[in-house]
């Protein structure tokens, strides 16, 4: 039986989240999604940095987590795009 998982990934343009929201869905690689907005700081290019992100949180199949993860990369604008997923 295959296992539950919610795919998370982040992004700082709202377009570009309902992009990606609107081709997992297309697909049928996920069930749902939620986005929240959220102020994220990190370390890039060996400085800190921080600035207002969408976080969104997919609902699907972990046996379709690989395809899920090449079409948000395919979509996606970021250099180094975070895509993470628990059970």
């Amino acid at each position: 039986m295959d296992k539950y998982i919610v795919v998370t990934t982040l992004c700082d343009k709202e377009e570009i989240a309902d992009k990606i929201i609107n081709s997992l869905l297309e697909k049928k690689l996920v069930a749902g999604s939620q986005v929240s907005k959220v102020h994220s700081k990190y370390w890039w290019n060996n400085m800190i940095e921080e600035c207002d992100e969408y976080k969104i949180e997919f609902r699907t199949k972990k046996s379709l987590f690989k395809k899920i993860e090449n079409e948000i990369k395919s979509i996606h604008d970021y250099e180094v795009a975070e895509i993470s997923y628990y059970e």
